[in-house]
């Protein structure tokens, strides 16, 4: 894949239209880190959700994860899940969720890539039972099965409890996430994230754009990047621009998102020879979120 993706998206989801109506949103899971978000569906039970996304280089958790960061070689994400409603309180909102999805990626291959297929290089399975008690309070467990079909990688389990709060308060607007995770098979180690996403409407109409501005902080702890790593520790921050849109019926939603991510030294040293080894990384995302 080449820049090219990222034209080519942009272009297709300029046609789309912005008209957008949300009847509901449901706790949703990331394969990558564990932390929560909310997406907006409709009305229903059942919720299955698809993203697209390009990336001009694929870091997972602040560490190069098998792509080299480069528009020559533009790793592309499908991601399919969704979101169940298991119970909901007396008010008829949700209260108790199943959600998950399997997230792949796949990139232009290289000859010493030799293992078919040679361009699916990720494939991250994530299960969560979560539990939203009041509005803006989200929780959950998660289990996570992350494997490499192109052979690049060897396969690790997580375990993961998270937490999202969007309340309609100060601390809500902020949008504090926290998750910890436990590597249960693999190289070992532990891992948190805690991060903010504060959303400012750019428009005054409900439709309009949302400008976020995600910061988080990340620590692998007892050697969780790499055997005898120790303690490495990053961060990362930027902004990200959302437009709503509506594409064959689904609640959708095209993102643009800017990140600077900054690691201490010995991480950075961890990508050698593969990755960038520069204590400050820049990624950029194009994605779009399609939900029922």
């Amino acid at each position: 894949m080449t820049a090219k993706a990222l034209i080519g998206l942009a272009a297709m989801c300029a046609c789309v239209d912005a008209s957008h109506a949300s009847a509901q949103t449901v706790p949703f899971i990331d394969t990558e880190d564990a932390t929560l978000s909310e997406v907006d569906v409709g009305d229903g039970t059942v919720h299955p959700i698809v993203t697209v996304d390009v990336r001009n280089g694929d870091y997972a958790r602040g560490a190069y994860d098998e792509d080299d960061a480069g528009l020559g070689r533009v790793p592309v994400h499908l991601s399919v899940g969704g979101a169940a409603v298991l119970t909901r309180r007396a008010d008829g909102q949700g209260a108790l969720f199943l959600v998950g999805q399997s997230s792949n990626g796949f990139h232009a291959a290289r000859a010493d890539e030799r293992s078919r297929p040679r361009s699916w290089y990720e494939s991250n399975t994530i299960v969560a039972l979560a539990w939203r008690p009041v509005d803006g309070l989200s929780t959950a467990a998660a289990y996570a099965i992350k494997a490499s079909p192109n052979g690049v990688a060897s396969t690790t389990h997580e375990a993961s409890l998270t937490i999202l709060y969007t309340g309609d308060n100060a601390v809500g607007f902020l949008a504090p996430r926290f998750a910890a995770t436990k590597r249960t098979k693999g190289e070992g180690g532990f891992y948190t994230i805690a991060g903010i996403a504060p959303a400012f409407a750019l428009t005054r109409g409900k439709d309009g754009p949302t400008l976020t501005v995600p910061v988080s902080a990340g620590v692998g702890w007892r050697g969780f990047y790499a055997a005898d790593s120790g303690d490495r520790v990053y961060g990362s921050a930027g902004v990200a621009v959302a437009q709503p849109v509506k594409i064959a019926g689904a609640t959708a939603s095209l993102q643009g998102e800017i990140l600077a991510v900054v690691r201490d030294h010995q991480l950075a040293r961890l990508d050698a020879p593969g990755g960038t080894t520069a204590d400050v990384v820049p990624l950029a995302t194009l994605s779009i979120t399609m939900a029922w």
